[in-house]
């Protein structure tokens, strides 16, 4: 006993160590707001998991061979009483668990704006193979596996595919999502402490999944504004043809920058993702346009 409660401890710490940067360190309202659904509904399973585990230990050692004490009944068969007892718990605690969760949950649904006094940084994001887009409508550029927020101010994702479903996912800002080709999701976030945060897929989708991971930045406004002046002269132009060449399959995508973006790229992604050749498709309706 004196060397397996000090192993048990170690084990414990080197477990929730890897917790530095997961869902269980948030640095979001909507993944505080998360963290404490899981808490509350692991509270919840405890009150009824600890007792019953002390209920079952302590029927073995009443009904020991050695207590004298215990009553043998081979006769008994069913009491109207217990069997209340070990069904009205489990249900209580079941309706208890569904409640929290689904009105928790409700009030952190995805396309729900966050309240706030400072208006939202829109961002379009497009999932590629294997890459992320991220268009900034309103300064007018993108980037590739590189997302910079302001600290302090709602973010307001609208999102896609260019083919196959993914799985936008910022575990301590909160929030996993869905992107569909031909469709758009909606998600907001808002980081309220500066650091760079882990992005990922969270949907398998083919033999580049593993490196389609991006990072998040989260600087005050003047860095951020700092960055957005700097991003606009930098890096080629993403017009039709240049989104035709990125969004071909290509692994560990460094990331980069475009310095602008061609008018409503976005929605012409939208367009041509129903088609079997969504890059070939938007550059078709790109010329299209053109011509009128």
């Amino acid at each position: 006993m004196r060397t397996i409660v000090p192993v048990i401890i170690v084990i414990a710490a080197a477990a929730l160590g890897g917790c530095t940067e997961g869902v269980l360190d948030p640095k979001g309202p909507i993944a505080g707001a998360e963290r404490q659904i899981m808490f509350n509904a692991l509270g919840i399973m405890l009150a009824i998991v600890i007792p019953t585990v002390l209920v079952t230990l302590g029927v073995a050692w009443w009904f020991r061979a050695s207590n004298e004490r215990a009553r043998y009944r081979p006769e008994f068969r069913y009491s109207g009483r217990l069997e209340l007892l070990v069904w009205s718990i489990p249900a209580m605690t079941v309706f208890l668990l569904g409640g929290v969760t689904w009105l928790s949950s409700y009030d952190l649904d995805p396309p729900r704006p966050i309240a706030s006094a400072v208006k939202p940084v829109k961002i379009q994001v497009v999932s590629l193979d294997w890459k992320w887009l991220f268009i900034y409508p309103e300064q007018g550029f993108a980037t590739v596996n590189q997302l910079t927020i302001p600290v302090g101010t709602p973010v307001s994702f609208e999102l896609t595919s260019s083919g196959v479903m993914n799985s936008f996912w910022v575990p301590q800002l909160g929030g996993q999502i869905y992107t569909m080709a031909g469709m758009t999701t909606r998600l907001h976030l808002l980081a309220d402490h500066p650091g760079t945060y882990r992005g990922a897929s969270a949907n398998y989708s083919g033999d580049g999944f593993a490196d389609m991971r991006f990072t998040i930045d989260a600087a005050p406004a003047e860095t951020f504004a700092q960055w957005v002046e700097a991003a606009r002269n930098a890096g080629p132009v993403l017009d039709p043809q240049a989104y035709a060449d990125l969004a071909k399959p290509s692994k560990a995508v460094a990331p980069f920058r475009y310095r602008s973006v061609a008018p409503g790229l976005f929605n012409g992604i939208l367009s041509s993702g129903l088609q079997p050749d969504a890059a070939s498709g938007l550059t078709h309706l790109a010329s299209q346009r053109a011509d009128k």
